[in-house]
């Protein structure tokens, strides 16, 4: 790996998309299936969390209890903060169902990371090493940038 005058390193490759027609219905459908796969989970997190309750309160002889009351408001609390995560979650897949929409036809967009290795030997700029990007169309690689 090593001889004292090169070295492998890891660096992030930043991935561009060129916005194509393609590009944007894929997009749209993918974050329209996350928005969906979101509301099915806060719809089944709201009845189990319900089961719950009713198996909680059923198996207590006195349901007014105070310590079932306390499991109970356990419950609850516990579903509000999973609900209030679950609700960023979709708050923010529309807020980037709305940037698609947005996107104009041939604009590139940053659409995410990668990583790979390269040589480094002395004498190397690291910073320009560092910075590469691919640009993408439709999933075909239509360039190599070192910046």
């Amino acid at each position: 790996m090593s001889d004292g005058t090169s070295l492998t390193i890891k660096r992030p490759i930043t991935v561009r998309a060129v916005v194509t027609s393609v590009w944007k219905e894929e997009a749209e459908r993918e974050l329209s299936n996350g928005i969906t796969a979101v509301d099915q989970q806060l719809s089944q997190l709201e009845q189990e969390s319900q089961q719950l309750v009713d198996q909680v309160r059923r198996k207590s002889a006195n349901p007014l209890d105070p310590r079932v009351q306390d499991q109970v408001g356990q419950i609850q609390q516990e579903v509000a903060s999973k609900r209030t995560e679950l609700e960023g979650q979709k708050r923010n897949l529309l807020q980037q169902q709305a940037q698609v929409c947005r996107l104009e036809i041939d604009q590139i967009v940053e659409q995410g990371q990668l990583e790979s290795t390269c040589d480094l030997k002395v004498g190397d700029n690291l910073v320009q090493k560092m910075q590469v990007a691919i640009v993408v169309r439709d999933g075909v690689v239509q360039s190599i940038e070192n910046n």
